[in-house]
């Protein structure tokens, strides 16, 4: 039998490792950054960073566009459930030529986990008014359908009909609805988002404009939304959410109704 988990795919020799993790790069993003399907560059140097040690049951995995940049077009992050189900915890897409945002970093370089451990204000703010959403970097890719779809056949691949997801931000989990995910736990705290945002919400009258992260329009698009919670307006951190998706099928659910992006 074949890797059907995380924690046995890390068990293989190191060149079948990559061959089983490098399936979950779409080919739409190689085509769009023309890189060949060995993702090395014409100097033969790996343009794949692999963090996948043998008796671990998680993967972390960066794709840069050219050797030696910032930061790469493709981070993800997988684990292993408890009972073998592959679980996303972080998936990006970077656009390389867009311009940078260090709301990863604060000024001297200390990490802010994306903003969710500390919090670099100023970076923030540009990333807002550039039209990014809590936790990007850079603009994204426009390729989550491509990703989603080079997503779904690896886990097919390993055996699996179903997956699951983290969405780190409030946007991340409106963005999983709309790709078909259902919620395994949080979903409670979604709908109180939701009731919170409409006619006569309680977070409605904290959309006062004290900050630029807490703008009226915000109560009907769903970026200004993520923002005003990354903010704190809920009075708590958006955590503890877990979305899961069976492939091939959506759950039709929609906590987030008459907004824009």
């Amino acid at each position: 039998m074949g890797a059907s988990t995380i924690g046995s795919i890390n068990l293989l020799p190191e060149h079948e490792k990559r061959e089983i993790y490098r399936q979950i790069v779409p080919i739409e993003l190689l085509e769009r950054f023309k890189l060949n399907p060995f993702l090395a560059d014409i100097q033969g140097r790996s343009l794949l960073t692999l963090n996948c040690k043998s008796g671990a049951t998680s993967a972390e995995m960066s794709l840069y566009h050219e050797h030696g940049f910032q930061d790469p077009i493709l981070y993800g992050q997988l684990t292993d459930t408890m009972n073998g189900q592959i679980h996303i915890l972080l998936y990006i897409l970077n656009d390389p030529n867009s311009p940078r945002y260090d709301v990863d970093v604060m000024p001297d370089g200390t990490a802010t986990k994306f903003g969710t451990s500390r919090r670099n204000l100023e970076a923030e703010r540009n990333a807002l008014r550039a039209g990014l959403a809590p936790g990007q970097i850079r603009s994204g890719l426009g390729l989550l359908p491509a990703a989603t779809r080079a997503f779904e056949d690896f886990v097919k691949s390993l055996g699996h009909d179903m997956y699951f997801a983290e969405p780190l931000y409030y946007h991340n989990a409106i963005i999983f609805e709309r790709y078909g995910f259902a919620y395994q736990q949080g979903r409670r705290l979604m709908d109180r988002i939701q009731t919170g945002f409409s006619e006569n919400g309680d977070l409605l009258p904290q959309l006062d404009g004290s900050s630029l992260f807490r703008q009226p329009e915000a109560s009907n698009h769903i970026r200004l939304r993520s923002w005003a919670i990354h903010d704190g307006i809920l009075g708590e951190p958006f955590t503890n959410v877990t979305m899961y998706k069976h492939i091939g099928k959506s759950a039709g659910i929609s906590t987030c109704t008459a907004c824009d992006w």
